[in-house]
């Protein structure tokens, strides 16, 4: 099927994130229908990606500009741009998700990302052609090809040194930990075999016979499989990890680059850079169930879950009115309140209300500012039915005697907020004299 690029926009299913390598892009889809949803302009010559584990942010390799983009795959916008080594091919998040890894190919090293800054917190000298990167499910160690070399770089992570060099096939160009922790399998890109790695000896344990120029490899969620994007044979084996050995192979489109299981574990897609299609195996029946078109020299792919609108975090916004009467200082006082009825929670919001012609406001709690006749609240994070109220006065000497209606209205949020059904409320006040007003 063919798909057309759009703006981005939500997905209704887990999103598929595709580097367009000669697109200088980052294609969106959308799992539940494998349409192409959106897409992202990022830097030249896109290459790997990955996304963290709280599916907040996506990283993606700038192969010709020295750089990682960084996205909030909330709103499928790039927040950073950030300085890496030279020719940047792969990146990989620590199970915590507050480090990235980027192997720089250009450079013989590996940049460590701090996620919170976006800025490189250290250096690691490690092969020639550093290639593919992976993280031990415990993060304590990294693991990366060096394709020049014919080596494997461990890293430690908690001193970012090269602890071992292991040696492998010719090429080794991606690398995938079992979810275990036990081994780690490198493709042999300039052969036809994948070494197994024993992470406790960090010795070559096992020879995989598998097809020509195997580019990477991913594991199932169970570690039962192993999956392998054959980019010479124009296939996916798949592989029996409890035997070594390979008990399926998938025709895909020309030149697979990469594999990766959805978060579902029903499907396995592959992106085909030579014929600009992703490709998406069944993992039941070892068979493509689809073919996605529409994109341009498809190379890295990393999922993240997206909520479904009615799971995401949702403000309902309220408003209400309390006058306060006397003869020296009569005065309006408004709770303007956030309400997150979740099920996720906000991460920060804003607020606005709209106050009448001539009005002011005073006495504005703290996150709030007024200009004219507007009130601006800014809210921070509010957990999942949890409330936050913000509260202001209006002087009634500066009102017009009768109906007195303010409106509080929701301006911002984070996450996306999915119901602009209740992200507004309004009151209204009856101002008979400065000395006698109702309020609902």
């Amino acid at each position: 099927m063919t798909v057309l690029s759009a703006p981005a926009q939500a997905a209704t299913g887990p999103t598929a994130y595709v580097a367009n390598f000669y697109g200088n892009t980052l294609s969106v889809v959308d799992t539940s229908t494998n349409t192409v949803t959106g897409s992202i302009d990022v830097g030249s010559r896109p290459v790997g990606v990955a996304v963290d584990p709280a599916d907040a942010h996506a990283y993606v390799t700038n192969y010709n500009e020295a750089t990682v983009s960084a996205i909030d795959t909330d709103t499928n916008a790039v927040t950073a741009t950030i300085a890496v080594g030279s020719n940047p091919l792969n990146v990989a998040f620590s199970p915590s998700g507050t480090r990235a890894y980027v192997t720089n190919s250009g450079s013989t090293t590996v940049s460590v990302i701090n996620t919170a800054t976006n800025a490189v917190s250290a250096t690691v000298p490690v092969g020639i052609s550093p290639n593919g990167v992976a993280v031990a499910p415990s993060g304590a160690t990294a693991y990366v090809t060096n394709s020049d070399e014919a080596t494997v770089s461990v890293i430690d992570t908690a001193t970012n040194t090269v602890t071992a060099t292991v040696p492998v096939g010719a090429s080794p160009a991606g690398v995938a930990v079992s979810p275990s922790g036990t081994a780690a399998y490198v493709t042999n890109s300039g052969g036809t075999t994948v070494s197994v790695i024993d992470t406790t000896t960090n010795a070559v344990s096992a020879t995989i016979a598998v097809g020509t120029a195997p580019n990477s490899v991913a594991f199932d969620a169970s570690g039962a499989r192993a999956y392998v994007a054959d980019r010479g044979s124009d296939d996916v084996k798949v592989i029996d990890t409890s035997t070594a050995t390979v008990t399926a192979t998938v025709p895909v489109g020309d030149g697979p680059a990469r594999v990766e299981p959805a978060p579902s574990g029903t499907a396995v897609y592959a992106t085909n850079v030579d014929a600009g299609t992703v490709s998406v195996i069944d993992t039941g029946t070892n068979a493509v169930t689809a073919t996605i078109d529409g994109f341009s020299g498809p190379y890295g792919l990393a999922f993240a879950s997206a909520p479904s609108p009615g799971e995401k975090a949702d403000i309902k916004v309220g408003l209400t009115a309390q006058p306060h009467l006397s003869l020296l200082a009569p005065y309006l006082s408004y709770t303007l309140t956030a309400h997150n009825v979740g099920p996720q929670a906000v991460t920060s919001a804003t607020l606005t209300a709209k106050l009448p012609a001539g009005a002011r406001a005073t006495n504005l709690a703290a996150g709030c500012t007024a200009a004219t006749t507007t009130v601006t609240c800014t809210y921070g994070a509010i957990a999942n039915n949890a409330s936050v109220n913000k509260t202001f006065r209006v002087p009634l000497q500066l009102l017009s005697l009768g109906p007195v209606k303010v409106s509080g209205l929701r301006t911002a949020s984070a996450p996306t907020d999915p119901n602009p059904a209740n992200d507004s409320a309004s009151v209204t006040c009856n101002a008979i004299t400065v000395l006698l007003v109702t309020c609902p």
